[in-house]
């Protein structure tokens, strides 16, 4: 940033305040400036000379048969450069994740509102939707399965069933009862990732009959494989650039939408870009998967867990997507942070005629705390205890085992976070403000009478997983490269709002003394680093960052080293300066650099994991994050509002890298949770999603977002772990909902069963 004040005559200049320098400091992000000013090249910005537009029709059914698609009067309108429906796909007609059941146009059968059946190219992109709007397709409706309890004895939806996977998770004796039982069943609604940027991209044919996919991915390598082999090509002919990610809190694009558009580009031989609305990123994209939970708890007579026994059900919607690794997630997860010697727990994930489910913050772990709280308030209720001493007395520690057999090796300080928040202070009651000063439930001109409303106090304890699970092979490469005093990194490692571009220049600067630090644009031309998720970039390529750059610091120091007699490892760089152990050594990095150019390639692969088996037993995961929250909230029981007061968080951090970036993820995953237990609700009555818009999709603003207090940041480093350092995002979103509801159950006595909590749910009948 330039300086540009002027001053009188001999009158000095102060020197600017040195910004902030490697691990451990608030290093602000490279793009928030931009961002701030509305000059941040987004993906929707991209253009190209020789632009055309497209547009993608979409069924308008959650389930029908095909009977005809007539594309004849798009191709002859005026301006129209290329109809395309499942005909027109070279290579291979489906696609999915793990399970290739997903095509990229529906051919015979539509099993989803929204599903792709054709795309259009044309000269302008009003032409494009009028053309797409003109294909005439002829269905033959069927009736829908939109209920996941029917869905076993329903007719197949795809060839192999509408089970896409059971896991029975059996641990302990089954024959173990309790004094005390609760029970309870649990609803968790749809809530969908709604990114904020509009989902775009640009498709441009290359000379040698590839492609080159503009898009803002978060898995480039795995978009590039599927797309490359859906236009029938070798992936080294596909190239994806990563361009104008706005931030993401799932899979940032749709795969349905970029492949039409590349394989409009290679039938047209023009560049085409396509912007989607609103509606077609409801109507596309994946969500949270909608889940029904059945729960019986056993404790002692002093509330002492003994069995949990549960049943979990993932409405995966038309496509397994991922909906495997997220039951797996929700079985391991069911019994919660809480010591539980004999758990019995079955699972399911299947398909219906819903809209399509899959990777979101926390999935599966968000759905069962939501679960596995309600059942400890109830019995905290049914034992006449307070709900925190309940807790306190089951938490997990460190050496403890989950259900799923495996030990508990990482920090779990879950009894420190719990106490925390609990005595925190709480939030002053309002008995003191005049009463046409208070903030009611359903904002500051609450229709609601002062007299209703209850004031509730609850609790939430969340634990999620870091990094892939179950055998899944992680790894991540960077390099790092210095020249004339400047480093840059090569990763491809996408920055989705998580801070990996800013922590890998924190990296550089901590281990080489450079202060400028360039962070290379993502392509597949690089090495793979994975999907941004589950903390995965913190750990896996920023530990491929911080060994490239141990490696090139071995190359700066080794001359020196040879020169003096000595080890490098006697040999430390701080604040830009080389100095030996002795003292005998001082120089500045700039001067032992001396226009050399140093590189190294590194990788990071955490150890590994194994499947979970028969019985749902395995060392299944990496590593595991934990969150407590208190939430204070108002409830009017008469009109069944509510409005949270305040959120005191105490979260299991491993080391602070960026104090304030770890705030305000913290802070983030808290409103996405608040969204996820009072507002956010995508309906899909018979399947067909209704209010496809954020104005009939309600996000929290800045207005429902309550006082978030962290009150606590556990530093216990992960041994196993880079830095130290636990993914920061999930575990507040998943925890979040549940201290919520707790909250309003305590203000109200009702058992608040379902989410997000409906008004109903909180309104307190009075007989005379």
């Amino acid at each position: 940033m330039s300086n540009e004040a002027g001053g009188t005559a001999g009158s000095a200049t102060p020197a600017p305040d040195p910004l902030p320098h490697g691990l451990g400091t608030s290093l602000p992000s490279p793009h928030a400036r931009a961002k701030t000013e509305g000059t941040f090249p987004y993906a929707a910005d991209l253009w190209a000379e020789g632009l055309l537009w497209a547009a993608v029709l979409r069924s308008p059914h959650p389930h029908a048969r095909i009977v005809s698609i007539d594309t004849s009067h798009a191709r002859v309108m005026p301006g129209v450069r290329a109809v395309i429906t499942h005909e027109d796909v070279p290579g291979t007609t489906v696609h999915g994740r793990r399970v290739k059941d997903r095509p990229v146009f529906a051919s015979e059968v539509v099993r989803h509102h929204g599903e792709p059946i054709a795309a259009v190219a044309a000269d302008h992109p009003d032409t494009a939707r009028m053309a797409a709007a003109a294909v005439i397709v002829e269905y033959e409706v069927l009736e829908p399965v939109i209920d996941p309890e029917k869905a076993f004895s329903a007719e197949p939806l795809h060839p192999d069933g509408n089970l896409i996977r059971h896991i029975p998770l059996r641990h302990g004796d089954p024959d173990v009862t309790g004094e005390v039982v609760v029970e309870g069943v649990y609803r968790i609604g749809r809530q969908d990732p709604a990114p904020i940027g509009a989902e775009a991209g640009l498709a441009v044919p290359r000379p040698d009959g590839g492609v080159e996919l503009y898009v803002a991915s978060t898995d480039p390598h795995n978009d590039r494989d599927l797309a490359a082999a859906c236009y029938g090509l070798d992936p080294e002919r596909v190239k994806v650039v990563v361009t104008g990610v706005p931030g993401a809190t799932a899979d940032r694009e749709d795969p349905g939408f970029q492949l039409p558009l590349g394989l409009l580009a290679l039938k047209t031989g023009c560049p085409v870009k396509l912007t989607a609305t609103r509606e077609e990123s409801f109507l596309g994209h994946a969500h949270r998967h909608p889940t029904l939970l059945r729960y019986r708890h056993h404790a002692d007579a002093d509330g002492r867990l003994v069995k949990v026994e549960a049943q979990v059900l993932l409405d995966a919607g038309a496509y397994a997507d991922t909906s495997a690794e997220a039951l797996a997630a929700a079985v391991s997860f069911a019994c919660g942070p809480y010591v539980v010697p004999h758990a019995f727990v079955e699972g399911w994930a299947v398909r219906t005629n819903n809209p399509p489910s899959g990777h979101m913050r926390g999935e599966g772990a968000l759905q069962v705390c939501a679960a596995y709280e309600a059942q400890m308030d109830k019995l905290a209720r049914k034992l006449g205890a307070d709900p925190a001493d309940v807790r306190l007395r089951n938490v997990l520690a460190t050496g403890d085992v989950l259900p799923t057999g495996q030990t508990v090796t990482c920090p779990a300080p879950v009894a420190e976070l719990l106490g925390a928040v609990r005595d925190f202070p709480l939030p002053a009651l309002p008995k003191d403000t005049p009463e046409d000063e208070w903030l009611l439930p359903g904002g500051p001109e609450g229709a609601g009478e002062p007299s209703a409303i209850r004031r509730g106090v609850g609790y939430g304890l969340g634990m999620v997983h870091m990094l892939g699970a179950e055998g899944t092979d992680e790894v991540s490469t960077a390099t790092v490269k210095v020249h004339d005093g400047v480093a840059t990194v090569i990763c491809a490692a996408v920055e989705t709002g998580q801070g990996f571009s800013t922590l890998a220049r924190q990296i550089v600067q901590d281990t080489l003394g450079v202060d400028e630090v360039h962070i290379a644009p993502v392509d597949t031309d690089q090495p793979p680093a994975g999907a941004a998720c589950r903390g995965r970039h913190t750990w896996v390529s920023g530990g491929a960052v911080e060994r490239a750059a141990k490696m090139v610091r071995t190359q700066l120091l080794q001359p020196l080293a040879h020169k003096f007699g000595m080890s490098t490892e006697l040999l430390q760089i701080t604040d830009g300066k080389i100095t030996s152990y002795d003292g005998v050594l001082s120089t500045t990095v700039s001067e032992a650099l001396d226009g050399k150019e140093l590189w190294a390639t590194a990788q990071c692969r955490p150890h590994p994991t194994e499947p979970l088996d028969e019985d749902g037993q395995g060392d299944a995961f990496v590593g595991l994050a934990f969150c407590a929250i208190r939430a204070v909230v108002d409830v009017d029981i008469e009109l069944g509002s509510v409005r949270v007061v305040e959120l005191a968080v105490a979260q299991d951090v491993g080391r602070i890298l960026n104090p304030a970036q770890l705030n305000a993820r913290i802070e983030a995953g808290v409103t996405q949770g608040l969204g996820a237990a009072l507002t956010e609700n995508l309906r899909t009555p018979r399947g067909l999603i209704r209010h496809p818009d954020l104005t009939g999709y309600a996000l929290p603003t800045s207005l429902d977002v309550p006082d978030i207090r962290i009150v606590k940041l556990v530093e216990e480093r992960d041994v196993v772990a880079p830095f130290g350092a636990k993914a920061a995002s999930a575990v507040p979103v998943v925890t979040c909902p549940a201290a919520i509801a707790s909250a309003v159950r305590a203000a109200t006595g009702r058992p608040v069963t379902r989410l997000p909590i409906r008004p109903q749910a909180a309104v307190v009948t009075t007989t005379a």
